[in-house]
């Protein structure tokens, strides 16, 4: 309808220019039969001024017929699914690290007194899990630091319908070991808050997101930052 509309407004347009274009002939023609010492002068004046006027109103006219057009068809708002499957680019597999991107804590050492899953990523993670396989992962200093990591994402609902799976949350008791969990799985994408991490994995992951409270940048092609998973997804 939008397209129709358009090309109806420049059909007017290009009727109305054909008509002024007839008038300004006449009017010169009428001119060069009266000319006098310097009347060839004022004609070309009085053309250029005509022709800077048209090309002015007829720019403005456009634009603000294309904002009308703009503001009765506002672009259709994409689905929350759909905006993750335009950002993950058809990746079929995604690590991400559990502290400070999927869970509230930051440290292994509060993991040994709570585990609370963040409520923004929980939507987001449901979708992921539509086309890819979702891998959680993280250092922790015992079992039992695990054991209330599961039964956060448990609480959250996250092993509903399939969305997760707990042979898909992984722990290790370094920072090495999870590197070498991740470069064994070889994702598509990974998730980390750990700037050295990402830094050297950069050599080896296709696309990677740095997640700082500041959103801070690190230097690479293939590597994306944001405050966090669910603002990068859906900005």
């Amino acid at each position: 309808m939008s397209d129709s509309f358009t090309q109806q407004f420049l059909q007017l347009v290009r009727r109305i220019g054909n008509q002024l274009n007839r008038k300004v002939a006449e009017v010169l023609l009428v001119l060069t039969k009266y000319k006098s010492s310097g009347s060839l002068g004022a004609i070309a004046g009085f053309a250029l001024a005509i022709i800077f006027t048209w090309n002015y109103s007829s720019r403005v006219s456009y634009s603000t017929e294309l904002d009308r057009i703009d503001e009765l068809h506002p672009p259709l708002k994409l689905t929350l699914g759909e905006l993750v499957r335009k950002k993950l680019h058809g990746s079929r597999k995604i690590t991400c690290q559990l502290l400070g991107v999927i869970l509230e804590e930051e440290t292994p050492e509060e993991l040994k007194e709570h585990a609370t899953v963040r409520s923004s990523v929980v939507e987001v993670l449901w979708e992921i899990s539509k086309t890819c396989d979702v891998y959680l992962m993280d250092r922790i200093i015992d079992d039992e630091s695990g054991e209330r990591v599961l039964l956060a994402l448990e609480n959250a609902g996250l092993f509903e319908a399939g969305c997760l799976t707990r042979d898909k949350v992984l722990f290790c008791s370094t920072e090495n070991g999870r590197m070498s969990f991740i470069q064994q799985l070889e994702p598509d994408w990974h998730v980390d808050s750990n700037r050295e991490i990402v830094s050297q994995l950069s050599r080896f992951i296709r696309y990677q997101l740095y997640v700082s409270p500041t959103g801070s940048p690190i230097t690479g092609s293939n590597i994306f930052s944001s405050t966090s998973l669910d603002s990068y997804l859906t900005e």
